[in-house]
C-alpha cells in the first residue's frame, strides 16, 4: 500500500540516472528575459538532482539549490562533477531556505511547485529576491495521448496506487499565474514548447520508478513487481528499442516589483 507523502529519497538513483532533465532550449527561451545569465545571482527551490540548476550554472549563473532530500542532493553533486559545473547545494525548503534576504536575482522552481505551499513559498522567494529580481516557476510533464506508452504507463501506475491522482496532465499549470498574482508579483508571462525524449524501455521503467506514484511510495516489492508488470506491456504494446516519449515544457516568469522604480 503506497504512503500518501512521497519520499524521492527512496528512489534517489533511479532519478539520477532516468530522470530526463530541462532541455537545454530552456534557457534559450528564458535569455530575452535576462533569466540564465553570466554573473547572475540564481536560487533553484526543490532542486533534486540539480536538472534546472545545471542548466542555469552552465549559462555562466552562480547557482544555489535548496532541496530537503539529502540522498537526491548526493545525486546532484555527482552528476554536477559529470558536467564540470560547481552549484552550492543547502537543506532545506521552498517556504524555509535559511538564506539571506534580497541576495538573488533569479528564483526557480523546477517540477517541484505542485509540492510547496504557495502562500508561503512566494513569500520566501520575495524575501529572497532582490527588488526587480524575476521568480521562473517550470515544468517538464511527460503526455499521455490516446494510445501511447505513456497513457499506457498512467493506467498501470493507478492500478498499483489508486491514490496517485497526478495523471492525464496537459502540462500546463494556470493556477501558478493565481499563485504569483496572489504573491504580489508583476509583469507574468507564460511559454511553452513540445519535445519529444528518447527512452529506451530500461530507462523509461526506472524513470518512472522515479515518480511520485511509484518508487517514492510503494513498498520495493511493489515497485518490482510494477517494473515487471511495465516491462511487460511494454513488450506486448510497444516493442522496439527506442520509446519517444512526448513532453511539455511549460513556465511562467514573473517580476518582484522594486519600490524605487523600473532600473535605469
Amino acid at each position: 500500500m503506497a504512503d500518501s507523502r512521497p519520499d524521492f529519497g527512496l528512489t534517489a538513483a533511479d532519478y539520477g540516472r532516468h530522470r530526463a532533465g530541462f532541455p537545454a532550449e530552456l534557457i534559450d527561451r528564458l535569455k530575452p528575459y535576462g533569466i540564465g545569465v553570466p554573473g547572475q545571482d540564481a536560487l533553484d527551490l526543490g532542486t533534486g538532482t540539480g536538472t534546472l540548476a545545471r542548466l542555469l550554472a552552465r549559462a555562466g549563473a552562480t547557482v544555489t539549490g535548496i532541496d530537503p532530500s539529502a540522498p537526491l542532493l548526493e545525486q546532484a553533486r555527482r552528476l554536477d562533477r559529470a558536467a564540470g559545473v560547481r552549484i552550492e547545494y543547502h537543506l532545506g525548503t521552498a517556504e524555509s531556505t535559511g538564506l539571506p534576504d534580497a541576495s538573488y536575482d533569479v528564483v526557480t522552481a523546477g517540477q517541484c511547485w505542485h509540492w510547496f505551499d504557495a502562500a508561503r513559498a512566494t513569500a520566501e522567494i520575495r524575501r529572497v529576491l532582490r527588488p526587480g529580481g524575476q521568480v521562473l516557476i517550470a515544468h517538464f510533464d511527460w503526455l499521455p495521448l490516446p494510445g501511447n506508452v505513456v497513457s499506457a504507463t498512467e493506467a498501470l501506475i493507478t492500478r498499483f496506487n489508486p491514490a496517485w491522482t497526478m495523471g492525464g496532465s496537459t502540462g500546463l499549470h494556470p493556477s501558478r499565474l493565481t499563485d504569483l498574482a496572489t504573491g504580489g508579483f508583476t509583469d507574468i508571462e507564460t511559454f511553452s514548447f513540445d519535445v519529444a525524449v528518447p527512452y529506451t524501455p530500461e530507462a523509461w521503467i526506472g524513470r518512472v520508478r522515479a515518480s511520485a506514484g511509484v518508487g517514492a511510495v510503494l513498498p520495493p516489492e511493489e515497485v518490482a513487481e510494477f517494473s515487471e508488470r511495465l516491462a511487460e506491456t511494454i513488450r506486448a504494446e510497444h516493442p522496439g528499442d527506442v520509446l519517444r516519449i512526448p513532453h511539455r515544457t511549460w513556465a511562467v516568469r514573473a517580476v518582484l516589483p522594486d519600490p524605487a522604480g523600473p532600473r535605469a
